[in-house]
């Protein structure tokens, strides 16, 4: 399963039973945290996601409402005696800040904690079922996006078909890896007689921050869904921009402009105590919006 659960969708103060950015991207059983914000441990408590399974935490930027979260992780994996190693990527000053706060309480981290700096449109990972990316968002500090990419998975075996052609088991791995069989007379089974291919890997981007750019459109054109936040309604698109943030509309523009399936909008402003609208209006520009609401994990 490839999946976004958000944990907090809310902007800079918890309100109205929101809490502030954190979401986790799973996938084949592995989870990656995505910012990491005040209250990020009792949701993942809350929504039962084993934190043991994180191997991966990105902060997007070094405002509290998206890495206030993360020192009481990181120390809680340590008392609860974790063992895998944990790889953070962030902004310099993250590695600075941790380091320091760890100091000073006199924390020694019992697993290997490994400290990524980025400062560049770049890829962090890239293994043989997932590449994960960072791109700059257009925000008051430094901050990024993350994109989520699943590989091209195996062709899928007919495994009628491959009897009938009397292709022995063991050949079956090679088969879903592309390859053809060849019989012992010389004669050739051409793969695609008996395999089909597999639907192409999805695609997931967490865009962070940021004011209305189009910059953002190279980065996500064509996924299968985004996050973008939607601090503002669109009436407050002047205010959005003095903030570096972005409204309903704007978002949902983003999202038509890159040609994406699915748009996810939060962020949400403490100002309000109720989202309907923000839904409504970004369904105005773009009707494959959802509210990216808490608890709530949905399939890419």
């Amino acid at each position: 399963m490839f999946a976004v659960t958000i944990l907090g969708n809310n902007s800079a103060v918890p309100a109205f039973d929101r809490h502030p950015t954190s979401q986790v991207i799973t996938l084949d059983g592995n989870n990656y945290l995505v910012d990491c914000g005040e209250g990020t441990q009792i949701q993942l408590i809350n929504y039962k996601i084993r934190r043991s399974k994180i191997s991966h935490i990105f902060i997007s930027h070094l405002h509290g409402d998206h890495y206030f979260g993360l020192i009481g992780l990181i120390n809680s994996l340590s008392l609860l005696s974790h063992q895998q190693v944990l790889h953070v990527y962030g902004p310099a000053p993250l590695r600075e800040i941790i380091e320091l706060q760890l100091k000073v309480a006199d924390t020694q981290i019992c697993y290997p904690l490994h400290i990524h700096h980025i400062s560049e449109a770049k890829t962090l990972i890239d293994t043989d079922k997932l590449t994960v990316k960072c791109f700059r968002t257009n925000h008051r500090i430094e901050c990024y996006g993350f994109s989520f990419e699943q590989k091209k998975q195996p062709r899928s075996l007919l495994p009628e078909k491959a009897k009938e052609y009397e292709i022995p088991a063991v050949f079956y791995d090679r088969l879903t890896k592309g390859d053809d069989y060849t019989k012992k007379d010389g004669s050739v089974v051409k793969n695609e007689w008996v395999t089909e291919p597999a639907e192409p890997g999805k695609k997931y981007a967490f865009c962070a921050d940021t004011k209305y750019d189009e910059a953002l459109i190279t980065h996500i054109e064509g996924f299968d869904m985004i996050y973008h936040e939607a601090t503002y309604l669109d009436n407050l698109r002047e205010r959005a921009e003095l903030r570096f943030h972005s409204t309903t509309k704007q978002a949902a523009m983003i999202a038509k402009k890159a040609g994406v399936k699915k748009l996810l909008i939060g962020h949400f402003s403490s100002k309000y105590d109720t989202l309907e609208e923000f839904e409504a209006e970004a369904k105005e520009v773009f009707p494959e919006t959802e509210l990216a609401l808490e608890g709530v994990a949905y399939t890419i």
